[in-house]
């Protein structure tokens, strides 16, 4: 019964994906008008994480009026409306097209340090059109074997056909609990890797170990890429991406460092959401503001944090949890 229902799922997805596909070759200009389309249903109609979105941009923006928020909203939901087709379109644009639509700059130092034998770590974030990013290794040199850190998809199905669209141009998804292993396998077949860590996500309660200010709140922030790449000597950089145009976007390589081990703590960290922070404000549209990414407070953390055991408690019943701590 389960290899029926697997095979049935495999059919689906299968067909599904040979209907994205057929869609996708239809010319850019064609998705376009989609999104627009779809612009005015999501946002308009159905009003898709509205109120999220407005929530993020009032308490990011204090000094913006009514008026230059409610822009910047509008311009997010058409912009993330191209970013779905422009995703789409990805299935079968062809290598010349798109290396005119995401171009890369700062290349000659990502080569100059992987031809000195030297790995790189890239930091990203969830602005501009990042699944066009994967299109890095048409740009390197062929010794950089490029790949991104990626969390697999609840749906099986959904997950193998956007590992087969990452992968397309040959940069490796690697599953974010094998980074480290797939790293050190690299390196004992000599060859130096180019991975993105797309690293402003918000990380769970256990595995927060730093807060800093970013768009103007106090926020949690993910430290694993500081902690891989001084573990593993790799230079850090940071890709400062912006969109040129409908359907054009510039990817710059930035250095941070090429020695992390002689940073602060967090002082790597810092300088990402820094730069990241930076990218956003000259075009706040770009960014992904549908996502809750402030749902974990500094407060909430002190409550749920044991000084003595230097644990943070799940719990779901906070109030509970208060009672247990002597808070109320």
């Amino acid at each position: 019964m389960q290899n029926q229902i697997k095979n049935t799922n495999f059919a689906t997805m299968k067909c599904l994906y040979y209907i994205i596909y057929i869609i996708s070759l239809l010319p850019l200009w064609v998705h376009y008008i989609f999104s627009d389309i779809l612009c005015f249903i999501v946002y308009r109609l159905i009003g898709y994480r509205r109120d999220i979105v407005r929530q993020n941009l009032v308490a990011s923006f204090p000094d913006k009026t009514e008026k230059e928020i409610r822009n910047i909203e509008s311009g997010f939901y058409h912009w993330f409306c191209d970013y779905l087709v422009e995703t789409i379109k990805y299935f079968s644009i062809s290598e010349k097209q798109l290396k005119r639509r995401m171009v890369f700059k700062g290349i000659e130092t990502v080569d100059k340090v992987v031809g000195e034998g030297q790995s790189c770590a890239v930091y990203l974030g969830h602005y501009c059109n990042w699944e066009w990013i994967t299109s890095l290794p048409l740009w390197v040199c062929k010794e950089a074997q490029c790949g991104q850190i990626y969390h697999a998809l609840e749906n099986s199905g959904f997950d193998q056909m956007f590992l087969k669209l990452r992968q397309r141009f040959g940069a490796e998804c690697i599953p974010m609990a094998e980074t480290l292993r797939r790293i050190v396998k690299y390196r004992q077949e000599g060859k130096q890797v180019v991975i993105g860590y797309i690293s402003d996500q918000t990380p769970f309660w256990n595995n927060i170990h730093h807060w800093l200010d970013f768009l103007n709140h106090d926020t949690p922030v993910l430290t694993g890429t500081e902690r891989l790449a001084s573990q593993t000597g790799h230079a850090v950089f940071y890709m400062d991406v912006h969109r040129v145009r409908r359907g054009y976007y510039e990817a710059e390589f930035k250095l941070i460092t090429r020695n992390p081990k002689e940073k602060k703590e967090f002082e790597i960290t810092d300088i990402y959401f820094k730069m990241l922070e930076e990218s956003i404000l000259k075009d706040p549209a770009c960014y992904l503001w549908t996502h809750n990414r402030w749902k974990r407070t500094h407060e909430e953390f002190n409550i749920r944090f044991d000084p003595e055991t230097g644990r943070v408690s799940l719990e779901n019943d906070l109030e509970k949890l208060k009672k247990e701590r002597g808070i109320i």
